[in-house]
C-alpha cells in the first residue's frame, strides 16, 4: 500500500518507494500539482506521472536514468547539424519565450499512444512554476512555426528535464544540445530523465542509483540559482558551437 497525501502530508521517504512498480510513492488528487507541491517533490528526488482520469502518482524510482552533461553523446550526423545551426539564424533556438506553447506541444499525443499525462492540472502546476521563474522550456522553430522543443524544472544548479517534442526531424535533440551547453556553461552536472528509455541511452544517459542521485539532488538544489533572464530575447545558437 502506498499512502494518500491529504494538503498538508508531507511525501514520505524516497526509500519507501515500491519495488513494484518501480519507485511508486504516494497517490494524491490531481489537485495536489500546485506550485508548492511540485517544489516539495523535486527538492525530494520526487515526481509526478500519472494516466488521464487517475489519481496523481508520485514516483522516485530506484534505479534512476540521468543525462551527465559532459557524457552528452553527439553521433557524427547531429554534430555536423548542431555546427550549421551555430552559424545560421535557422532554427531559431529560444529559452521561455513560449513555455506553455511548447508543454501543450508536448501533450499532443504521439503515434501508437492515446494520449500523455499532460492534463489540466498537470499544465497549471508547470506553468506556475513557469511564472516563478523555476519552470524553463528550450524552442527550436523554423520561421514562425514551433518545431521542437522541451521543458523542466531548475533548482539551484540542477535541472530535471520533463518532456520534449518534435516535429521536424532532429528538433528534439537539437532542442536538448541547446540545454546541455546552456546548463555546462552555468556549473550544472547532471539532467534528471527520470525513467530509462532507449532514445535517452542513445544520447548519452545512464542509469544510477537512487542513493547517488538523492545526494546529488540535496547538494545542487541549494546552490545558486541560474539566471534565465541572461537567455531571454536572445538567440541561442551560438551555443552549439560548444559541442
Amino acid at each position: 500500500m502506498i499512502p494518500w497525501l491529504s494538503a498538508s502530508a508531507p511525501f514520505p521517504p524516497a526509500a519507501a518507494a515500491l519495488k513494484r512498480p518501480n519507485g511508486l510513492l504516494a497517490a494524491s488528487s490531481p489537485a495536489e500539482l500546485t506550485p508548492e507541491r511540485l517544489l516539495q517533490a523535486y527538492r525530494a528526488g520526487i515526481f509526478p506521472w500519472y494516466g488521464e482520469g487517475e489519481p496523481a502518482l508520485w514516483w522516485s524510482p530506484d534505479p534512476r536514468m540521468v543525462l551527465f552533461v559532459d557524457e552528452f553523446h553527439v553521433s557524427r550526423s547531429l554534430r555536423k547539424l548542431l555546427r550549421a545551426a551555430s552559424r545560421s539564424d535557422e532554427p531559431q533556438l529560444h529559452a521561455d519565450r513560449s513555455f506553455e506553447q511548447v508543454m501543450r506541444a508536448c501533450a499532443t499525443a504521439r503515434p501508437g499512444q492515446d494520449g500523455t499525462w499532460i492534463g489540466a492540472a498537470v499544465m497549471a502546476g508547470y506553468c506556475g512554476l513557469a511564472h516563478a521563474g523555476v519552470a524553463h522550456s528550450i524552442e527550436v522553430r523554423r520561421g514562425e512555426e514551433l518545431v521542437g522543443g522541451l521543458y523542466g524544472v531548475c533548482l539551484g544548479r540542477m535541472f530535471f528535464g520533463e518532456s520534449m517534442f518534435s516535429r521536424r526531424p532532429n528538433a528534439s535533440k537539437i532542442a536538448l544540445a541547446t540545454l546541455v551547453a546552456l546548463l555546462r556553461r552555468e556549473g550544472v552536472a547532471m539532467i534528471d530523465c527520470q525513467q530509462r528509455t532507449s532514445h535517452l541511452a542513445s544520447l548519452g544517459a545512464r542509469e544510477i542509483r537512487r542513493d547517488g542521485f538523492l545526494q546529488q539532488v540535496s547538494e545542487t538544489v541549494r546552490m545558486s540559482p541560474i539566471d534565465w533572464s541572461m537567455y531571454h530575447g536572445v538567440r541561442l545558437n551560438s551555443l552549439l558551437s560548444d559541442h
